[in-house]
């Protein structure tokens, strides 16, 4: 449980790194306006010079700032992304959530970066630089987004109604159980959205759900996750717990991201 006290200082913390953030997707924007070669990574993934600018900018600032705290980065070398469930508390970065979107060019991209604490996200943030958009969650602190220069505002989730949910799935990568939830609803929302950015659809209570059956990194969710939690949904496994990190390989199983905590959402995906 947090502290009234380090919640207080997380959302201190917060600011600091949305300036991270907001910097890193400086360095990103550079290459999305003036064009970039595509790479591709062991597992096919697309791999972006924007990528790289990224990663290195904030996991430099990071391990300047903070010497004593690991950084874990999606383009981390292999031997720096090994298990870490010895370790309480580490950084998780994610420096270009989205490469396809990037690519695209639809501005659905995000920059995303979180501090795990024994396992939990204690803060997240998530920045959109295409779209100046920031979302950023502290654990049981609250949760808040920023539009340009505009004061942030808190944001949170909204009520479930089963006569028209809500259902965010991803552009590229929804799997069968989405048709098959999708079919159980009788009047469902479809919202489609790149990157992390579907998370905070969630958490703005723009949408109710986010079901991801295909897999993930932990990386490509705890900073949402956090800002899920602070706006007061959940991420969870299927079986549902809370999605937890530190876990070996940083591998996630299926996940459902759910805006009302109080509605019966295992009764749909059971």
């Amino acid at each position: 449980m947090t502290t009234p006290k380090a919640a207080k200082e997380l959302l201190n913390l917060a600011g600091q790194i949305c300036d991270l953030a907001k910097k890193a997707g400086e360095e990103i924007l550079h290459f999305y306006r003036n064009g970039v070669a595509v790479t591709r990574k062991e597992d096919a993934s697309p791999l972006t010079l924007a990528d790289r600018a990224s990663h290195d900018f904030l996991t430099e600032s990071l391990r300047a700032i903070f010497p004593d705290t690991i950084v874990i980065s999606e383009e981390s070398v292999e031997a720096e992304r090994r298990p870490v469930a010895d370790v309480d508390r580490f950084w998780l970065v994610d420096p270009l959530d989205g490469t396809k979107e990037f690519i695209k060019g639809t501005n659905e991209f995000t920059v995303n970066v979180a501090l795990i604490d024994k396992g939990h996200p204690v803060l997240g943030i998530v920045h959109a630089p295409a779209l100046d958009l920031t979302y950023y969650g502290v654990r049981e602190g609250g949760s808040w987004q920023a539009i340009g220069s505009e004061p942030a505002k808190g944001i949170h989730t909204r009520p479930g109604k089963f006569s028209r949910m809500s259902v965010v799935a991803s552009k590229d990568h929804a799997g069968p159980m989405v048709e098959e939830l999708l079919s159980r609803l009788p009047d469902p929302q479809l919202q489609s959205m790149g990157s992390s950015l579907k998370f905070c659809l969630v958490a703005e209570g723009k949408a109710d759900l986010y079901l991801r059956d295909l897999p993930t990194m932990e990386w490509d969710t705890a900073a949402a996750q956090c800002i899920v939690e602070g706006a007061g949904g959940g991420v969870y496994s299927l079986d549902g717990k809370p999605l937890a990190y530190g876990k070996d390989a940083l591998r996630n199983p299926a996940i459902i991201t759910v805006g009302d905590l109080s509605y019966n959402w295992s009764g749909l995906i059971s």
